[in-house]
């Protein structure tokens, strides 16, 4: 095996020390990961139902229940009927979350910034476009389904 750690080995690193950055400085704002990454999806997902972000967090809808009462004890967020399914609920932020995303924000944006020290503007923009691309393979893959005998070229 090669000591040069494969493509999704390296992303699947970044990812870990980026949020684990993330995680020691958010500390003081008293929430867990699963808590701010819930806040950060539903801000940008308003009036989304509970399955719906439980499948854009890729959790367990149950597991989002208990995030999300969590979330509600502290007034962050309400959930509200749907108007005309009363098994489905909505969820919304609360004005009192506002603040802390706008300092989660900050704290990401000092994170992310420590994360790219001494990479050019032209080459974080490259990453980015990179990045997208990659992106843009993958969720087109994901929608077709695996050949059984197809192998993987890596």
């Amino acid at each position: 095996m090669s000591a040069t750690p494969t493509l999704g080995f390296l992303l699947h690193d970044v990812a870990r020390l980026l949020r684990k950055r993330f995680e020691q400085r958010a500390k003081c704002l008293g929430l867990t990961r699963s808590q701010w990454q819930t806040l950060a999806y539903l801000s940008n997902n308003e009036g989304i139902h509970q399955g719906g972000l439980a499948e854009i967090l890729e959790i367990e809808p149950i597991t989002l229940v208990r995030i999300l009462d969590k979330l509600a004890e502290r007034g962050l967020i309400e959930r509200r009927q749907h108007p005309t399914d009363r098994r489905i609920w909505l969820l919304y932020m609360r004005e009192e979350a506002h603040p802390l995303l706008a300092e989660m924000r900050e704290l990401g944006d000092v994170t992310r910034g420590e994360a790219l020290e001494g990479i050019s503007v032209e080459q974080r923009e490259q990453l980015y476009q990179i990045l997208s691309v990659m992106k843009t393979n993958l969720v087109q893959a994901c929608r077709t389904p695996v050949e059984e005998n197809e192998t993987n070229d890596g």
